[in-house]
């Protein structure tokens, strides 16, 4: 249903919801895409407030949301900005802790169900552990319901005092547009030979050079498949603080690595690699391991946040900066075509049990519904 109608068939007025994203990861902002995307096919006004580059990179507006420009800030135009939006919605549905927070700022002392997602946790030390924790607090409290990405994450807003805390379904939205490459082994003769990978094995990993990824340990991993012939080449896709110090290790211990940036072809340099790596100190639900699932690419992960429970059996996993075992893991991999014909196998029997973007906004919409409807008890 492209176009929504201002009534419902019945006479009642849509449901109005506001969709709130601050810095907005590229899960959540996927997440919030397809998430307006299927409200409005189902008769639901939707107004997403994010930055101007968020609309520009992830096309809200196209999927027939109307979208109001909110810088990321927390300051004081930046509530107001949002105080204006959400005057009219039935309810407001905020994606991430600092979004949360200038929703539940915006809608201080008004009577309007807050729904939040918890897609990620943040990480500090010391004085802003505290703050991080006072923050959450307030967060988990304001909500009407907070729906967490990964188990994890639902205990933990459950300890920071959130009244309702629920596992939410979270899909992984198909990529735009639809990638369905005419010869696949084209394709991947291309990518590889793109990389500098072309008689050799071709490791991938994913995601922004910050801390919480673990690329320190992956780079000291790689020390230990340095000693295999041909050498794998490992590529890591991704932009961020750490780079310039990664960039010195590699030249300095002549590593087989490349940093190639950020790439939007994502897809199709992942379905060319050998093997998925993940080293991350946390992770819910990651698109990376989503992708490479989907992919037929056996992955190799630390064990650590939403990743066993997403992945299952599906994958190797090592524990988080133990650079010993994760280089023995790939190694060990590399030599044993039958494990990664069965890691394939599995991969895409626990990606068919991960949920559809349809079940992902069906929860949703009930519990905007369960939020909404006037109660007729009490």
């Amino acid at each position: 249903m492209s176009h929504v109608s201002s009534h419902s068939p019945h006479g009642q007025s849509p449901l109005r919801t506001v969709q709130v994203l601050g810095g907005g990861s590229a899960g959540s902002s996927a997440h919030v895409r397809s998430l307006a995307s299927g409200l409005v096919a189902r008769g639901v006004r939707v107004t997403v407030c994010a930055p101007a580059e968020a609309d520009r990179a992830y096309g809200f507006s196209g999927v027939g949301a109307h979208h109001v420009p909110v810088p990321r800030s927390s300051d004081p135009s930046s509530v107001s900005a949002l105080r204006t939006a959400c005057a009219e919605a039935d309810l407001v549905h905020a994606h991430g802790l600092h979004a949360a927070l200038r929703a539940a700022l915006a809608l201080s002392g008004r009577r309007v169900p807050l729904v939040v997602t918890w897609h990620t946790r943040a990480d500090a030390e010391g004085a802003r552990a505290h703050l991080l924790r006072l923050l959450e607090r307030r967060v988990a409290r304001a909500a009407s319901v907070v729906l967490g990405t990964s188990s994890d994450l639902v205990d933990r807003a459950r300890r920071r005092g959130a009244r309702d805390a629920r596992l939410a379904a979270v899909a992984l939205p198909a990529p735009r547009p639809p990638v369905e490459p005419a010869d696949p082994d084209r394709c991947r003769h291309k990518a590889r030979a793109e990389l500098g990978s072309t008689e050799r094995p071709l490791l991938m990993a994913v995601g922004s050079l910050d801390q919480q990824r673990g690329y320190e340990t992956l780079l000291d991993a790689a020390h230990v498949w340095c000693r295999l012939d041909p050498v794998p080449l490992l590529v890591i896709a991704g932009e961020g603080p750490l780079r310039a110090v990664l960039q010195r290790r590699i030249e300095h211990e002549e590593l087989p690595v490349r940093l190639i940036g950020r790439r939007d072809d994502i897809t199709e340099l992942l379905a060319a690699a050998d093997l998925a790596l993940l080293p991350s100190s946390w992770e819910s639900r990651s698109v990376l391991a989503q992708e490479a699932l989907h992919a037929r690419v056996p992955l190799v992960a630390t064990a650590v946040g939403g990743i066993p429970e997403l992945v299952g059996d599906a994958a190797e996993l090592v524990p988080y900066g133990d650079a010993r075992a994760l280089g023995e893991t790939v190694v060990r991999l590399l030599a044993d075509p039958a494990r990664q014909e069965e890691l394939r196998e599995r991969g895409t029997r626990q990606a068919a049990s991960w949920p559809t973007e349809d079940e992902t906004v069906a929860q949703v919409l009930s519990v905007y519904d369960e939020l909404t409807q006037p109660r007729l008890s009490n």
